[in-house]
Formats: C-alpha cells, structure tokens, sequence
C-alpha cells in the first residue's frame, strides 16, 4: 500500500497534534507535525535529504498571526526565528518543492484569502471544523492534481481571481511603459534598496536614480515607493538578483588582486 506523508503545520499546539493523531490512525497516512513556518521548512528540508518527501501540507490559514491578526514577520516564541504566515509559507513551499501539494485549513470562509492561497500555489482551503472523512478526501483529492474549495466559496474565489487578473493585466501595461533603465531602478525598489544601493549597484549617480524613481512613480501613476513596488509586484516584477558575495579578503581592483 502506498502510503501518504502528510505535515501539519499550526501554531496552535493542541489542534496539531490532535489532528495529527487522527490522520496517524489511517492505514495508508503517516502524519508529522511543525508549529511554525520556519519549523516546517526544517522538516521538508530534512525529508528531502533523507530522500522521504512528504506529499501534502495541511497549512493554518492564520499561521504566524498574534491577537490582533496576521502579521507578516514577528519573533517566534519558542526560537524566536523570524514568523512566516501561511500564505507565505504555501509561496516558499511551491518554489522549494514544486511537487508538493498545499492544503489550507481555515477557521472562516474568507474568499479573499483563500484566493490569495490558490495564487500562492495552493489546490485546496478546507475548515478547520470539518469531517476527519472530508479531510481525508480532499487529501487523497489533491493527490490526484483536483482543486477543493467549499461550495460556498466558488462564487466569490472566482470573483476575486477576476479582479486580480483585471489589475495585473493594468499593472502590466503600465510596467511595459518604462524603459529597460526604469524598469531595472523599478526592479531593485522592489528589493528594498535604496536610492544609494541603487546608484552603487547601475553604477549611477544619485541624482540620476532619483530622477529615473520620480519617472517611475510618474508612469506608474503612483505617489510613493510602497505603492510602486505593490504594482510591479501585481504585474509579476520580482526584485533585482542579490549581488555575488566575493568570499575571503581577495577584491579584484583593475584586474588585478588586491
């Protein structure tokens, strides 16, 4: 019999390892369990190098979130590593193990979020409250390449990736208005860097890079750099590559060592 690895990844210690202890209690099901995202990128990194790949992740929806709701990064209490919320764990997950399928597990409907969970590369958003049999399905669904959603979410996923894909193809167009340099300065905003960092690495001026970041806000239509970087980001522009970390104290200076 083949049997189905499967990695719950909840902060909330109770519920994953009960859930855990249900999904273990199938024959064909072998269940582990991390509670926080750095912790489940550790066990699919272990996996993989033990050549034991899990097959499926039932991820919470609000994984890393504190009282007041999600938030992107905060200090883990137990490791104090940086915490990772579940969408963002489902888009690091996608790019690091391609093959391995994403369900969510949510305490509402949310179609917002749960559109947001099948961009991020997700096949399925399943509430927390449902049957251990309903779970079981939509496990064994995915594996076949089947996208689950509550019926009652359909409509409003459906209008949500509508109007993502409406403001994407407008983002686009207005992307494809810059220039090759533009879209470079645009490229490295998207990164974090500054104005400075920008200049060091296109090998500008300041002053130049601050006339081509005023053009780019200008062609985007936007009034400020957060507001840029959610556009192209919209469009699908990723940041500028990181620059090669030379190793040791040799720097080349004319072509010669230093």
């Amino acid at each position: 019999m083949a049997r189905i690895r499967v990695l719950v990844v909840d902060d909330h210690r109770i519920f994953a390892e009960s859930l855990a202890a249900a999904l273990a209690a199938e024959p064909d099901v072998d269940v582990a369990a991390a509670g926080s995202g750095p912790a489940a990128l550790r066990c699919l990194e272990r996996g993989a190098a033990e050549g034991r790949r899990f097959d499926v992740l039932l991820v919470d929806a609000e994984l890393g979130a504190g009282p007041s709701g999600p938030v992107a990064a905060r200090p883990a209490p137990d490791d104090a590593e940086a915490a990772v919320d579940g969408i963002s764990l489902v888009t690091g997950v996608r790019r690091m193990q391609p093959g391995l399928r994403t369900v969510v597990l949510a305490e509402k409907d949310d179609p917002r979020r749960a559109a947001l969970a099948l961009q991020a590369g997700a096949s399925g958003w399943v509430a927390k409250d449902c049957s251990l049999q309903r779970l079981l399905a939509v496990v064994r669904g995915v594996l076949r390449d089947e996208t689950h959603l509550p019926p009652a979410l359909l409509t409003g996923v459906l209008r949500e990736l509508t109007e993502v894909r409406r403001h994407r193809t407008d983002s686009e167009r207005l992307v494809e208005s810059l220039t090759p340099r533009e879209r470079e300065v645009l490229r490295c905003m998207v990164a974090g860097l500054g104005r400075k960092a920008v200049a060091e690495r296109l090998f500008l001026s300041p002053h130049t890079v601050r006339t081509h970041m005023q053009n780019v806000l200008g062609k985007l239509g936007v009034h400020s750099t957060l507001a840029a970087v959610a556009l192209a980001r919209r469009a699908g522009v990723g940041p500028a590559e990181p620059l090669p970390v030379l190793s040791g104290d040799v720097v080349e200076r004319g072509g010669q060592p230093a």
